[in-house]
This record gives structure tokens, C-alpha cells and sequence, in this order.
């Protein structure tokens, strides 16, 4: 199994293979926590109208997402593991866009297979794609707006690398990196609100989760559900 790792936007247009996208603060942190709490699946796309679109179709029953972080006019929550954790979604389907996991996936056209990966399911996709045994991997770290590289995005597309090739190093570790970077201040800034300070714990609980989240292209939306 060939390993490459990479970062943003043009990492996930350059990605091959089977490609997992990095987005650990917040969105495929909060994707884990809808899909844990029973979520159908997650329609997930680059642009905010996008999503209200596909809502207004009754194609989706929440939009979820941010653009700078904050809920855009017409969405039903943030981007936040934190509101994801108090509300109601068994069997409703999400549509979610955010500035770097989703447009990731929906720039991540050459992939064979995509998985939308953070902290809180590494392991479990780590398993899901060694099962598979696929001859090339892309691991992109998505960063901050699909722009400027981020502690926790690229720690956690090392940390994936490790665990594929058979090591098992300290999510701990991990964690105090993450903490004493610059990323987490926001979350702990008052002027700021739409960054929960709880987002950060569930963001940096490594393999709470023991699903991946995979994708697939279903009526030409791309469509992520818990696996296996």
C-alpha cells in the first residue's frame, strides 16, 4: 500500500486512489457525532446554496454547516460537534457544506473511494481501509479554509498514516500538540461565540467512534454513511 499525504484545496485535487479528507475542527468531527446519533446519512456539498437547494427540494431535512465559522442565513446548526450532540436526527438526512472537509470531498473528483475522516473515527477508518487493501492512498489535511495548514488537520493525516502502516502511536500526545496550538484560542474567545468551547473536547476525543464515514455517489450528490 503506497501512503501520500497532503494538504489542502489543490491536495484534494490532486488526490488518487483511495483518498481520506482531514477535517478535524469541525466538520467530519460533527459529521461522526450526527451519523452516532442516528443519522440517515449526510448529503455533503461544497457551497452553502447548494445545500438550502437541496433542502428546499425535500431532498434533506437540516442544513448543517459554516461559512468563517459562522451558521449561514437559512441553516438549522452550525458547524458544531457540540449541537449536533442535543439534537434529534435519528433517521433524518443531513445536508452539510463547510469551507474545508466538504469542499474537499467535492474536490476529490479522481478518488476511487473517499472517506471523510478526524480524530473521533481515525481508527476505525484505518481498519476499513486496510480490509480493503487498496494500492494507493491520499490522506489530505484540508486546514483552515482549504488554505493555510492547521496543527490538527495535519496531525491527524499522520496519525492515519501510522496506523496504516501498523503503528499505534499516543492519541495523548496528539492532543496536548493540538491544545497548545493556535487554532484552539478561538474556541475559548468570547467575541466568538459560534465556537463552542466544548467543540474542542469532542474534536480531540480520538476513536470515540467505531465507524468510518465513506462516501459514494448516489443520484449524483455525494452521500456519507457510517462504515461498515
Amino acid at each position: 500500500m503506497e501512503i501520500v499525504v497532503d494538504s489542502l484545496l489543490e491536495g484534494a485535487r490532486r488526490a488518487r486512489g483511495t483518498v481520506v479528507i482531514v477535517d478535524v475542527f469541525r466538520a467530519f468531527t460533527t459529521a461522526a457525532v450526527a451519523l452516532s446519533r442516528g443519522a440517515a446519512k449526510i448529503i455533503m456539498v461544497a457551497e452553502p446554496p447548494e445545500a438550502l437547494k437541496l433542502r428546499e427540494q425535500g431532498l434533506g431535512d437540516f442544513c448543517v454547516g459554516e461559512v468563517d465559522g459562522i451558521r449561514p442565513p437559512g441553516f438549522d446548526f452550525g458547524n458544531s460537534p457540540h449541537e449536533m450532540a442535543a439534537a434529534s436526527l435519528d433517521g433524518k438526512t443531513i445536508i452539510q457544506s463547510t469551507r474545508a472537509g466538504t469542499v474537499g470531498v467535492a474536490a476529490a473528483t479522481d478518488a476511487t473511494t473517499v472517506y471523510a475522516a478526524s480524530l473521533v473515527v481515525a481508527k476505525a477508518t484505518a481498519r476499513a481501509i486496510i480490509d480493503d487493501d487498496p494500492p494507493l492512498v491520499t490522506i489530505v489535511a484540508m486546514g483552515h479554509k482549504a488554505q493555510v495548514r492547521t496543527d490538527e488537520d495535519e496531525l491527524c493525516a499522520l496519525y492515519l498514516r501510522n496506523l496504516l502502516q501498523g503503528r499505534d502511536p499516543d492519541p495523548n500526545a496528539l492532543r496536548q500538540l493540538i491544545e497548545a496550538g493556535d487554532q484552539v484560542r478561538k474556541f475559548h474567545d468570547p467575541d466568538q461565540p459560534h465556537f463552542h468551547p466544548e467543540d474542542v473536547a469532542w474534536a480531540l476525543d480520538a476513536n470515540r467512534f467505531d465507524f468510518a464515514i465513506r462516501l459514494a455517489k448516489e443520484d449524483n450528490a455525494l452521500v456519507a454513511r457510517r462504515y461498515p
